[in-house]
């Protein structure tokens, strides 16, 4: 019998895909109050190692969030208890990013589901890599 935690099992695998803009970028900003001119100003953005304005890097971060949200276990209640995250690449407003996710472990007992995780962009590059930990409640 293979262990699972609501019909999530090691092995499995979701995605989420979402096209960066500059609207979203803005929309970072306003939410966490991060508005450093190299998310919002070209001309700023002009002169640094990345020569135009990038996402902030927790914008990939929550695509992670969406793919474990909405597609590890549409079925329950998911509840974000821990991530990790190496950021490795720039993401530009028109990238699309996907994030993709692979169960690692389930904890059966406390009804814990662990991801490895990682997000590239159109090009298949890694923009960041990492870890998360959900616990899966059955909707109620």
């Amino acid at each position: 019998m293979t262990d699972s935690v609501l019909g999530v099992e090691v092995g499995d695998t979701v995605s989420f895909e979402k096209a960066v803009s500059g609207d979203d970028i803005a929309a970072i900003a306003q939410a966490t109050g991060d508005n450093q001119p190299l998310h919002l100003d070209a001309a700023h953005a002009a002169r640094t190692r990345f020569k135009r304005p990038i996402a902030h890097g927790i914008l990939s971060a929550g695509f992670i969030s969406a793919a474990l949200g909405t597609q590890l276990a549409p079925h329950a209640t998911v509840i974000y208890l821990k991530q990790t995250v190496r950021f490795l690449a720039p993401v530009y407003p028109g990238d699309t990013i996907t994030a993709n996710l692979e169960v690692t472990s389930v904890d059966t007992e406390r009804s814990f589901v662990t991801c490895s995780t990682d997000c590239v962009n159109q090009d298949g590059t890694a923009v960041l890599t990492g870890e998360a930990t959900v616990m899966l409640d059955p909707l109620g």
